[in-house]
């Protein structure tokens, strides 16, 4: 059987699952991987709580080590995050009940403003000012890449006044998970 016949899936922690065309040519079947069993803690993983925040609550709902972790944030009405970027963090929001005010920067540092309702997805790519308002009380799943601590605020470069709440971090505080 030559390589083109063959079809790698990565699956948790490296390994990888082959397919192979079955005897008859037709059908796809799955080869063994190893030995090596999952757990059922990589299978279902327990919500974690990072704690009550002064504008609600966060909880880390998975982390797949060093590609991607998601979290679910409340947020009560009137509540907002720090205007900040990220310098190694790729997230996105979806947002799942409520409504929310994104401010962003393109990068010609001009602040914008856009609402968002259920359903609703925005993405924060490293390097964009951003700031999410909780207009009324918000439930977000946040899906990112596992850069925990990595926050730059900008609230003084934009005239916002002082920054209120997590200051910004070192590069070097930044924790890959």
């Amino acid at each position: 059987m030559n390589m083109s016949q063959f079809l790698k899936a990565p699956c948790i922690k490296g390994r990888y699952l082959f397919f192979d065309y079955g005897d008859d040519k037709t059908n796809w079947r799955t080869t063994k991987m190893s030995a090596e069993q999952f757990s059922e803690s990589d299978i279902f993983p327990i919500s974690q709580s990072v704690g009550e925040r002064p504008w609600g609550t966060e909880d880390v709902l998975a982390i797949v080590s060093k590609k991607f972790s998601v979290k679910r944030l409340f947020i009560k009405k009137g509540n907002k995050g720090g205007l900040q970027y990220h310098r190694l963090k790729d997230e996105v929001a979806i947002l799942i009940s409520g409504q929310m005010l994104i401010r962003y920067d393109i990068g010609d540092g001009v602040i914008r403003e856009k609402t968002l309702g259920p359903g609703q997805t925005a993405h924060f790519p490293p390097g964009l000012v951003h700031q999410e308002e909780a207009l009324t009380d918000c439930e977000i799943i946040e899906a990112s890449t596992p850069h925990f601590n990595d926050r730059v605020r900008v609230e003084e470069k934009y005239g916002f006044g002082d920054p209120i709440g997590m200051p910004t971090t070192l590069e070097s505080e930044i924790e890959l998970r």
